[in-house]
This record gives structure tokens, sequence and C-alpha cells, in this order.
């Protein structure tokens, strides 16, 4: 069993002007809730820890994740609004973003009130801006340190500037989360970000030195790379006609913990081992999950029988 900690949220994206306004559509989004969907529609049990609101738009998505079958047991509710994220265009046609979450449901998590976690619960992966913003960044934290020695700790900064622009708190949450992490995913973007000039493989010499056992940097359609403390191995991107890449980064997270499942290797010092084979094989399987949801719109994370073995 997963644990996956983080936001959910819906997207809101501006369609096209009515006579007195405008059409707007929106979908259930956020990294983290993505990443559950993902390790659920592969045949994982995945339990979401987050607070949700109680507003129309809370419900919507806890219907959303009933209905994919998402084990919503750890699941904390909230009279606090339920965050926006707005996508448009401009007067000039340039993109335009606007994020509203100051105050609500998902930056609030209670620690005491969540407890002991399953003692079936073999992982715990988070990600994106949960970890970045208050006060469900501190519990977050707590719940790391708490957790740490006894389950595999999976981190993905999955950095959001619209939430919070300022590096110098995502490079404190890098060094923070790579003393306490076993497994980080990182994209090539998010490194250059957080460290300009910085090589895939000064990257996992970094990351292996302060603690981590398995680092992987995922790097768009230059494929991605992975080291163990043993090995390491690079496969290609898959082939696909690409739609848009939305999702892409969750779903290879999702398909690379899948992998580890289903390979038995959950445990706190198992990826440490893992051979160049093994590593090109878990990589690949995430890769061609991430190609399947390349050629769909939006987040549409592939089911396993989309994957054969």
């Amino acid at each position: 069993m997963f644990v996956v900690c983080g936001e959910a949220l819906m997207d809101v994206f501006g369609v096209r002007d009515t006579p007195g306004g405008m059409d707007m559509d929106a979908r259930v989004g956020g990294s983290p809730l993505n990443v559950a969907l993902g390790l659920t529609r592969l045949g994982q049990r995945a339990a979401f820890v987050c607070t949700l609101s109680r507003d129309f738009l809370g419900e919507r998505i806890v219907r959303f994740l009933q209905d994919e079958g998402v084990d919503l047991s750890l699941l904390q509710r909230s009279a606090s609004r339920t965050t926006l994220s707005l996508v448009g265009v401009d007067s000039r046609g340039i993109p335009a973003y606007s994020f509203y979450g100051e105050g609500a449901a998902d930056r609030e998590l209670d620690l005491q009130a969540l407890g002991e976690l399953p003692e079936q619960v073999r992982a715990i992966h988070l990600g994106s801006f949960a970890l970045a913003v208050q006060p469900v960044g501190t519990a977050l934290r707590r719940l790391v340190e708490r957790e740490r020695s006894r389950r595999l700790i999976v981190w993905d900064p999955n950095i959001r500037l619209n939430v919070q622009p300022e590096l110098a708190p995502w490079r404190e949450l890098l060094d923070w989360m790579l003393a306490r992490c076993d497994v980080v995913k990182i994209s090539d973007e998010d490194l250059q970000l957080l460290l300009p000039g910085t090589t895939p493989q000064d990257f996992a010499r970094r990351a292996q030195a302060a603690g981590c056992s398995l680092v992987v940097v995922t790097r768009g359609a230059q494929g991605a790379v992975a080291w163990s403390r043993a090995a390491q191995a690079e496969v290609p991107a898959r082939p696909a006609e690409l739609v848009d890449t939305v999702g892409a980064g969750d779903t290879f997270q999702a398909a690379l913990l899948t992998w580890l499942a289903e390979a038995g290797l959950l445990g706190k010092e198992a990826p440490a081992e893992l051979d160049a084979q093994a590593l090109a094989r878990m990589l690949d399987f995430a890769a061609r999950a991430a190609a399947i949801t390349c050629s769909r719109r939006g987040a549409d994370l592939p089911r396993r029988a989309e994957l054969p073995r």
C-alpha cells in the first residue's frame, strides 16, 4: 500500500467569451492527486493524504477519487475553500495564469488526527507545492521525520513557481528532503531551476551522498537516467503521437513506483541494490506509461492493462 501526500485542486480553463462573461472548463488536478490516481489505475492500492473542502468543488474532487478507486480512508475535510488554478489568455493572446490557494483546504493537515498509518503502508510519496507552503508543509515534514526510519520515502520536487515564486525555499527543501528520502525523481527542468549548470550525474552524486538510494532524472524527449548505489542505466523516451505533456511526470512517477512494488522492491534498502538491467526495465516501464499519457488530452493516466509486461 502506498500513501500519497499533497495538494488537490481545480484547474479552471477559460474556454471562450460569452455575451456576459466567459465559459470555463474545470478539471480535477494536482500533482500528488495524479500520482495517487496513476498508482490506482496501475493496480496498486494508494491512500491519498490531503484535506479537501466541503464546498461543491471539494465534493466533486471526492467523487472523482471515489469513482477511480483511490483509498480515501486518510482524507481530511475542512470548511475552507478549494484551491483554484486559472488558465486563460490575456488581451494580447498571451497565456495568463492565476493561482488562488492561500487559506485553502489543501494547505491544512492535522497530523494528530491522521494518527498512525496502516501497517501495510510500504512507501510514502510526496511532491509539488504542499511541502513549500504552510501550514501543511510543516505537518508533512513532521510526517517524514516520524516515518522515514520504517517506510520508503519518495519525493518529486515538481516545482511550482506560480505558488512559491522564490527559489530559496525550494532549495532549502531540496537539502532537507535529500537527507531524508530514499527515492528522488526530478525533471531536468526542475534540476536547472534549483541548481543551474548541474549535470544529472553531479546531482546523483549529491543525492546519494545525502542518503538517497535511488535517483532518477527525467529529460523529456531525451528519455530518463537512473542511479542506484550499485549501477546506472539510461533509456530513451518512448515514441508517442504527442497531444500534450500534462500529467506525464506524474505518470512516470506512478509507474516507477508500480514497477518497484511489482518487483517486491519497496523495502528501505531494496532500491539501492538495483543492477543496470533492472534499472533499465524500471525506466522503460515508466517511460512507456508516460508516453501513453502524452498521446492523450490532459492528465489521462494509463491503466495496467495498457502496459504489457
